[in-house]
C-alpha cells in the first residue's frame, strides 16, 4: 500500500490505542505501529486536527504528547457506542462493499466482518437490494497493479488482446503503472514474451499478485510516455501501407518514419511490434488500407481476406 493508505487506518486506530494507554512513552507507541518517533508526532500533529464538524477548539480531539509521552485529553465521544442513522449505515455498506469488491486490500477479512456487524446493526434497513455495488475492471484491477508495484511482487495476469482476439496468461514484473490516452496502463517485463509490454488495464481479464518477488532485468528502466504509449523500436517490424483519405488518420495517430502523399493517397511508413494490429487494421478497413510491405504479410492478409469472403459465399 501507499503512505497514505496505511496512514488512514493507523489515524483510526490511534485513538482507542492511546485512550487504553494514558501516557504512554512515544517511543512505545511508535513502536507498536511500527513506524519511527517523527513519524507517530507527525501522525499526532494531523490527529489533533480533527474533531467533529464545526471544527471549533471545543470540537476537536484533544491530546498532549509533549515530554515523551501521549495522553487523551478529550476523544470527542469516540468511547462512546456509535449508533447510526439508516442514512450513515448506507453510506457505510456502499463504502465497505466498495472495498470488499476490491482486489488488493490489505485485509479483505476485516471489511467483511466489519461490513457484516455495520449490516447487523442497521437492523435489515440495507440489504442486497438496495446497495448493489459493482466496479468497473479498472477501478477493479488498480489497487492489485499498484499493491504489487508497491510490494516488489509479480503479477499473474489473464489479458485479452485485441489485435489478435486472444486471451492469454502472462507472469509479469511490473516496472509501472500510468495514465494515457484516457486509458489506464500496466507496463511490466513479461516472463511469456521475454519483453517489456504494456498492457491496457481494462483489456486485464483477472489479476493475481504472486508471493514471488518481481525479477526484471537489472537494466530496465520505466519508459517515458510523454510522447505516447507506443513508441517504436529498431527491433520493430517495419511496414509501408497506403491509405486513403478517410485512414490518414492512421499517420496522426500513430509514429510514422516517412509519410508522402501521391495521387494514389497517402503512402507511411512505421514500426509495429505486433503484425496482428495491422491485419486487423487492412481486414476491418473495407479496402481503405493496403500493405505494400513486406510482401509475406500482404500475401497473408490478402489470403484471410479470401478466406472470410468465402465463408460468407458458402452460406
Amino acid at each position: 500500500m501507499t503512505g497514505y493508505e496505511q496512514r488512514l487506518p493507523r489515524l483510526l486506530a490511534m485513538v482507542p490505542y492511546f485512550l487504553a494507554r494514558p501516557g504512554i512513552a512515544t517511543a512505545d507507541a511508535a513502536a507498536d505501529f511500527g513506524i519511527t518517533e517523527k513519524q507517530l508526532i507527525k501522525d499526532l500533529d494531523l490527529l489533533w486536527m480533527c474533531g467533529l464538524p464545526g471544527h471549533g477548539p471545543g470540537d476537536l480531539i484533544d491530546l498532549s504528547y509533549d515530554g515523551g509521552t501521549v495522553t487523551i485529553i478529550d476523544d470527542q465521544g469516540m468511547r462512546k457506542p456509535l449508533r447510526l442513522t439508516a442514512e450513515e449505515a448506507l453510506a457505510l455498506v456502499v463504502a465497505l462493499r466498495t472495498l470488499a469488491e476490491t482486489p488488493g486490500v490489505a485485509d479483505s477479512d476485516a471489511v467483511r466482518r466489519a461490513l457484516a456487524k455495520v449490516e447487523t446493526a442497521a437492523g435489515g434497513a440495507v440489504d442486497d437490494a438496495t446497495v448493489a455495488i459493482e466496479l468497473d475492471r479498472t477501478a477493479r484491477l488498480l489497487p492489485a497493479l499498484r499493491q504489487a508495484l508497491d510490494d516488489g511482487r509479480a503479477l499473474r495476469l489473464r489479458y485479452y488482446t485485441a489485435a489478435r482476439d486472444e486471451t492469454t496468461e502472462r507472469v509479469v514484473d511490473p516496472l509501472q503503472v500510468f495514465d494515457a490516452d484516457g486509458h489506464s496502463y500496466l507496463e511490466g517485463w513479461c516472463r511469456r514474451a521475454e519483453g517489456v509490454r504494456v498492457f491496457r488495464v481494462d483489456r486485464i481479464e483477472d489479476v493475481h499478485i504472486l508471493d514471488e518477488p518481481a525479477a526484471p532485468p537489472a537494466e530496465l528502466q520505466p519508459r517515458d510516455v510523454t510522447e505516447g504509449v507506443y513508441q517504436p523500436a529498431a527491433e520493430h517490424l517495419l511496414v509501408d501501407l497506403r491509405l486513403t483519405e478517410s485512414y490518414a488518420w492512421v499517420a496522426d495517430y500513430y509514429p510514422v518514419e516517412r509519410a508522402v502523399e501521391d495521387e494514389a493517397g497517402l503512402h507511411v511508413s512505421l514500426r509495429v511490434s505486433e503484425p496482428a494490429w495491422v491485419r486487423a487494421l487492412v481486414l476491418g478497413s473495407g479496402g481503405q488500407v493496403q500493405v505494400l510491405s513486406p510482401g509475406w504479410l500482404a500475401e497473408s492478409i490478402r489470403t484471410d481476406a479470401a478466406a472470410a469472403l468465402a465463408a460468407y459465399a458458402a452460406k
